[in-house]
């Protein structure tokens, strides 16, 4: 068995567990000790040369672990995800927990010393004084630092991300503009409608329905960056009966979708057609055994799960995923521009059987949808 399955890939162990951040913040803190002081040498002279190093070493040390909580952790959780109470609170109160922690850094350096806190920073400072005028100003200056570099670099991603994204889709208009109404398909179809409008009016007429809704789906609303799941699937319904109305070879078509709670969930036009099509496309052609495409969609919340499978022969080469004349490559590029980290993708090339599993977060719309995903597969 083949098979392709798409990952992240690794990380070198620098970044993978975060060294770079404490580098940062040893430089950091290096440059506030040369504001204070006024001379880089003397700077580095008090850091590494005198007891002053505990006192460096829990402000690097201390900061860097709360800047990363917020950063990886409670920004993600909360921030992200619209809890904005709740990421106040919790931010507060690390600050507030990462400044206290600092202070016993100033008692560690005069004990180091030989000398009492009075002697060695003054006679008015305590652990208040310390927590108030320097610990807490300085953690939350770190802070603040880090996630505008956070939002900066994202901001950035964002906008190399939308760039790449509106090239793409050029790309992929033009590509559509001559592939987007297949011409095997097209008259395949409209002469399977012909015929039967002879010995089947009723369903003639319900094809030539479908047709139309086929067409107007990837004319127009193919535009939209976002439609609601539940036409996207609609749109599956149409293409697969008009695939059954001109398949040649008997195919036994099996559709599953479990009943679950469905929300305003939209998704990206053809990324779920790409497989759909490449399925039928590449199905096998037996004359003596089955022939066979299997179909199991999952929603759970917002997470997508998409399983489809078809027979081959034996003897058939691995299969390349195309939607008019669109590889594989192309497909997992939209999906890295569209999904970024939010989807993984599995392809299986057996000897006797294709199949695509894919694993979706997908993203609310504001508009309410009229018929659920498990319904409309039901009703194939």
């Amino acid at each position: 068995m083949k098979q392709l399955a798409y990952t992240k890939p690794k990380q070198h162990w620098f970044f993978k567990y975060k060294i770079h951040h404490i580098l940062f913040w040893c430089g950091y803190q290096y440059v506030w000790w040369v504001i204070a002081i006024g001379n880089p040498i003397k700077a580095a002279e008090s850091i590494f040369l005198t007891s002053f190093f505990p006192k460096y070493i829990f402000y690097v040390i201390v900061q860097t672990l709360a800047v990363c909580f917020n950063l990886y952790f409670l920004i993600p959780r909360y921030l992200e995800k619209n809890k904005l109470t709740e990421y106040i609170i919790y931010l507060a109160l690390t600050i507030i927990c990462a400044s206290l922690l600092i202070v016993p850094g100033y008692y560690l350096t005069a004990f180091l010393s030989h000398k009492t806190v009075a002697d060695l920073f003054g006679n008015d400072k305590n652990c208040f004084y310390f927590f108030i005028t320097n610990t807490f100003p300085s953690t939350l200056a770190s802070m603040t630092l880090g996630m505008s570099i956070k939002l900066t670099k994202k901001w950035i991603q964002t906008e190399r991300r939308q760039r790449l994204l509106e090239k793409e889709k050029l790309e992929t208009e033009l590509k559509f503009l001559k592939y987007q109404i297949n011409p095997h398909f097209l008259f395949n179809t409209i002469n399977s409608i012909f015929f039967l409008i002879h010995k089947n009016p009723h369903m003639a007429s319900d094809s030539l329905a479908k047709f139309s809704e086929f067409l107007r789906h990837q004319l127009y609303e193919s535009n939209d960056k976002l439609i609601s799941l539940d036409k996207e699937i609609s749109y599956l319904k149409n293409f697969i009966e008009l695939e059954k109305l001109r398949q040649n070879t008997q195919v036994e078509l099996t559709i599953q979708a479990d009943n679950s709670d469905t929300q305003d969930l939209g998704i990206a036009p053809f990324v779920l057609m790409t497989f759909v099509e490449n399925a039928f496309k590449h199905v096998s052609k037996h004359t003596d055994q089955p022939n066979w495409i299997q179909i199991d969609l999952n929603l759970h919340q917002r997470e997508l799960n998409i399983v489809i499978a078809n027979s081959k022969s034996s003897d058939t080469s691995v299969q390349v995923v195309h939607y008019g004349g669109i590889g594989l490559e192309n497909v997992k590029r939209r999906l890295d521009l569209l999904y970024p980290g939010q989807y993984t993708l599995d392809i299986q090339d057996e000897t006797d059987c294709f199949t695509v599993k894919l694993h979706l977060q997908l993203s609310e719309l504001t508009r309410q949808s009229a018929i659920t995903p498990a319904t409309v597969l039901t009703e194939l």
